[in-house]
């Protein structure tokens, strides 16, 4: 569900009129329904009422610091990938006490933070983060609460490129090699072995791979424990799917909380979710302006102001966005088949081939459906362009949250060396 909807022929977030926006704003922009982001929480939340869950939005998908306070109101915790990430968290309002920290590459400065910080727990991807973790934790006189991320080598995720419960992927410890690190984290000055940790991939519609991991990992949890290791929680990660298309039917929350209570059992087991696409996917639009018409010989270029440096999905795992008019058309309105694309100096900057749509002339505007998640946070000012502004509508209001940089801002962060001048 989201509250992007026409309203007397124009498309609205909330009630506010999204030409509004643009005209003060200007394009490509950003903008997020914060009734949206509530409801979203709000609803997988309560489908894990009475059992003992830790939310921990992962900001990676939308890491917008007002996007966050607004989680944080409705009682998420984070989980965050870098020390960044953990500090626009905790300006946002997220205690330590609900940030897990995940990511295979952190460094000993990010550790430290972590520690200084009080999180509720690291997750440790590799046997040599986990020595230097110790070292770190016994330098600051600290212990660090893990859990060890294993890899069950199950496939999972809308794309190869966001799977990462398989074998050859980066992310995790080799299965066979989980009990060995817990008898070595055990030993370890300045480790407290709290969980096991698992997450297997993004946009994930079938919960049938997620059941599978997870009762593996909940097998792995009675080993250990039956090994003497006292596991108090299980960290699930995110990845559930939402709808990008109008015949996209991913498994609810509901689903999905009823099947990990299932799987958990009673096992006193306190367990740690990672949502983030589910939470900010379709809380968010990009509004962009279209440009020129260029006829090819088998096709019609649509050129919009709007780049992969704006919006990296398409490019990056050939994703697809439902792309409709700010206006909205009459039943008589004809249709046309665009290939959409950017101004970037590139040929992956595409949006959409042959993509069946209503007319659209020079000058009008449109929305990128579903962008709220690994939209904001993948742009860059690639080609010199600068960063996409963001906006938070609420009701009837709006409030830039992410100004787009003037020139003369972008370039203040560059130096001639003396030799050059």
């Amino acid at each position: 569900m989201h509250h992007f909807n026409y309203k007397s022929g124009r498309l609205h977030c909330e009630d506010v009129d999204l030409h509004a926006i643009a005209d003060e704003v200007g394009t490509p922009v950003y903008v997020y329904s914060s009734a949206t982001l509530r409801r979203h929480a709000k609803v997988i939340q309560g489908a894990f009422d009475g059992q003992d869950c830790l939310i921990a939005y992962s900001v990676k998908a939308n890491g917008n610091i007002a996007v966050l306070k607004t989680l944080a109101a409705e009682g998420c915790g984070a989980d965050v990938v870098s020390g960044g990430e953990l500090l626009k968290a905790r300006k946002a309002g997220i205690p330590a006490s609900k940030i897990v920290f995940s990511g295979v590459g952190k460094t000993r400065e990010e550790m430290a933070l972590g520690l200084r910080e009080g999180i509720h727990q690291f997750n440790v991807e590799s046997g040599a983060e986990l020595l230097t973790l110790s070292e770190v934790a016994l330098s600051m006189g600290k212990v660090a609460p893990v859990a060890l991320r294993v890899n069950p080598d199950v496939a999972a995720g809308g794309h190869p490129n966001i799977s990462t419960g398989k074998a050859g992927d980066k992310f995790g410890v080799p299965w066979a090699d989980a009990p060995e690190l817990y008898h070595q984290a055990k030993a370890l000055p300045g480790i407290n072995a709290v969980g096991v940790d698992v997450h297997i991939g993004s946009q994930i519609g079938d919960i049938a791979p997620m059941r599978a991991a997870f009762e593996k990992t909940i097998g792995l949890v009675k080993f250990l424990r039956e090994q003497g290791h006292d596991l108090t929680r299980v960290d699930l990660g995110g990845g559930l799917g939402i709808p990008y298309k109008a015949d996209d039917n991913p498994a609810p929350p509901s689903d999905y909380a009823q099947m990990i209570a299932e799987v958990t059992g009673n096992l006193g087991l306190q367990v740690i979710l990672e949502p983030g696409r589910v939470i900010a996917g379709n809380a968010g639009i990009m509004i962009s302006e279209t440009l020129y018409h260029k006829p090819a010989p088998d096709r019609t270029f649509l050129i919009v102001d709007a780049g992969m440096n704006d919006l990296m999905r398409p490019a990056l795992y050939q994703a697809h966005h439902d792309i409709i008019p700010l206006n909205e058309p009459g039943a008589d309105h004809p249709s046309a088949t665009y290939d959409i694309v950017g101004p970037i100096c590139e040929s992956t900057d595409k949006f959409a081939a042959q993509r069946e749509m209503p007319e659209l002339a020079p000058g009008e505007r449109i929305a990128f459906m579903s962008s709220g998640a690994y939209g904001a946070v993948l742009s860059s000012q690639y080609n010199v362009r600068p960063l996409v502004a963001e906006v938070l509508v609420d009701g009837d209001k709006f409030a830039v949250i992410r100004k787009r940089p003037s020139f003369e801002e972008m370039m203040a962060l560059e130096q001639i060396p003396d030799w050059l001048t």
